[in-house]
């Protein structure tokens, strides 16, 4: 079961449903955190398990370089496609959508990028999306699934970058580079069957906070404005004491301990954590087009969310939130073998088409 939550320039005031969302989200995650955290569905108890099995460490325990062999969540997909003998091919579990792997300019030299295109002439909308991992471990093939999953369900072209990554590029090497990977989409979108006129901006996790940055810098620094941005799960301030926090601090496949570990692999000092670019909830957040964002119940990350929606309200920014209960941190690109990951692919996809008027 999904819960959603809108609000825009119209009907109850900005303060007035900031204040309502704040007391209701809130109030259920201090519930939990009193009594006894949520479990996962079956199937994406299966995908944790399936995960678990190719027993990776501890990320927190590693230094980054190891860190990034362990078996992720998209492991634990390819797990159980192989386990229940379906096809592990992206081609086939994402029909009409083909992929190129390019290079493309970022802030202090080439990216690598991967290219999604729909089936059909086009010109298609743009979407521009960055991956998760903490801005520390993964990269666009560990988020394949859900920039793929998108391509598919908003009929658009996705350009997912691969930012430079912490340590070795320390706060904010990788903001730059996700404003940089948009900027080039913005001056090269017909050249990849893309209308420059209809540009998105999506991301998990680390990602979905750098997905609604980069459409303030964009803004900032005069760019073509988004029409619509999509945060799924994201980063939205630096406290790790939210209720939220307090209830999931040990679950599964993203904890307390490990996000504590992306912080300090990501920033030069504790002054870092006040930058807008990561307490995005003081961010001056004015101007933004439409926010979709999308939470898992079984998430550190839960009440991010929630915060993030009251600030982009209180800026007077239309935005709606879905919660997805029974679903955990990186459920988005598990569509392959979750219902959840299904059910929120296709709301994305719904969203951004309507903010694209491709309906």
């Amino acid at each position: 079961m999904a819960h959603t939550t809108s609000s825009g320039r119209f009907g109850i005031t900005a303060t007035a449903f900031a204040a309502l969302a704040a007391t209701l989200t809130f109030g259920m995650a201090s519930a939990h955190a009193q009594g006894a955290p949520a479990k996962p569905d079956a199937d994406m108890q299966m995908v944790l398990d399936a995960q678990a099995s190719l027993k990776p460490k501890p990320i927190e325990t590693l230094q980054a370089a190891e860190a990034r062999k362990q078996a992720s969540v998209a492991d634990g997909v390819t797990k159980v496609l192989k386990t229940t003998s379906q096809s592990i091919k992206p081609q086939v579990l994402v029909p009409g959508v083909s992929s190129k792997d390019i290079m493309i300019p970022g802030a202090a030299g080439q990216l690598p990028a991967r290219v999604y295109t729909p089936k059909g002439r086009g010109p298609f909308p743009v979407i521009v999306y960055y991956h998760g991992g903490g801005w520390v471990i993964a990269d666009k093939q560990t988020y394949d699934g859900g920039a793929r999953g998108l391509s598919k369900n908003a009929n658009a072209v996705v350009v997912s970058v691969d930012y430079r990554r912490a340590p070795e590029a320390k706060f904010p090497a990788q903001w730059d580079d996700a404003l940089a990977a948009y900027k080039w989409t913005a001056a090269n979108a017909a050249q990849m069957k893309g209308d420059p006129t209809k540009l998105a901006l999506a991301g998990e996790s680390a990602g979905g906070n750098l997905a609604v940055a980069t459409a303030v810098a964009a803004r900032d620094a005069g760019l073509p404005k988004p029409v619509a941005i999509l945060s799924v799960y994201p980063v939205a301030q630096t406290s790790t004491d939210t209720p939220s926090y307090n209830t999931y601090a040990d679950a599964k496949p993203l904890n307390r301990p490990m996000i504590k570990w992306f912080v300090e692999n990501l920033t030069n000092s504790p002054a870092d954590l006040k930058d807008p670019r990561l307490q995005l909830t003081e961010a001056n957040l004015s101007g933004l087009p439409p926010v979709t964002i999308i939470n898992a119940q079984i998430d550190p990350l839960l009440d991010d969310g929630a915060m993030l929606q009251e600030a982009l309200t209180k800026a007077g920014v239309t935005v709606e939130r879905k919660v997805y209960d029974g679903a955990t941190h990186e459920f988005f690109g598990t569509a392959a073998v979750t219902q959840d990951g299904r059910d929120a692919q296709a709301f994305a996809g719904d969203r951004l088409k309507t903010a694209f008027g491709t309906k």
